[in-house]
């Protein structure tokens, strides 16, 4: 191994905030049923779905360390770049697709302050669908050097809860975690006016990390 590999620092992996009511009894339920079944071929075999379950939550509410974060706006999501669209305001909307296999902890696109934050109650179809535009949402908005910052946070068919982490009035820098959305959901980042999109459909970005705007 060489010195740059020994030398380079390893970035750590931490459960999400708001995961514990989803993973705590998936992994209490794993460890029972090993143990429960750990005398027989058979108890394991039947084990086998209750560790798989535990082990697709751990994935699933993994979150990886970034960053350090790119100058401009950075994606809020990881994922796959769903649509970039002119709105009649004159912003830009970057919509992020989140697949269930995707990091779900979502990230500031830039330093600011949160000058709202609106939960608005919704249905719940799959993210990528376009009735999506009336699941249930937390909207952020960001005042920031570069204007508003606008995020959207979108709620999927499958779990109905957003847990943010910040509240109206704090601060937070570019690339800070700042909310979670349990399971399948799309992220919609809202770039000022005047400020050209980096991104295209189709492309994947990594939340904290792809610049999304141009320089």
């Amino acid at each position: 191994m060489s010195n740059d590999a020994q030398s380079a620092p390893r970035r750590r992996v931490r459960m999400a905030r708001g995961s514990a009511p989803w993973l705590v009894p998936a992994c209490v339920a794993a460890v029972a049923s090993a143990v429960a079944g750990r005398r027989s071929w058979l108890g394991l075999a039947l084990a086998a779905p209750a560790v798989g379950v535990a082990a697709g939550m751990t994935w699933f509410f993994r979150d990886p360390e970034r960053g350090p974060a790119q100058e401009g706006i950075i994606s809020a999501a990881d994922g796959v770049v769903q649509s970039v669209e002119s709105q009649p305001d004159g912003r830009i909307r970057v919509a992020v697709f989140m697949s269930p296999l995707n990091v779900h902890v979502n990230r500031a696109p830039v330093a600011g302050v949160v000058t709202r934050q609106e939960h608005r109650p919704g249905g719940f179809r799959p993210a990528f669908d376009k009735d999506s535009e009336r699941n249930e949402r937390v909207i952020w908005t960001f005042e920031t050097a570069t204007g508003q910052v606008t995020v959207v946070q979108i709620a999927g068919a499958m779990v109905r809860r957003i847990v943010p982490y910040f509240s109206e009035g704090q601060k937070v820098a570019a690339g800070e975690r700042i909310g979670l959305i349990r399971f399948g959901s799309r992220v919609d980042v809202y770039l000022p006016e005047g400020v050209a999109p980096a991104v295209a459909p189709g492309q994947k970005v990594r939340a904290g990390e792809t610049r999304l705007d141009h320089g």
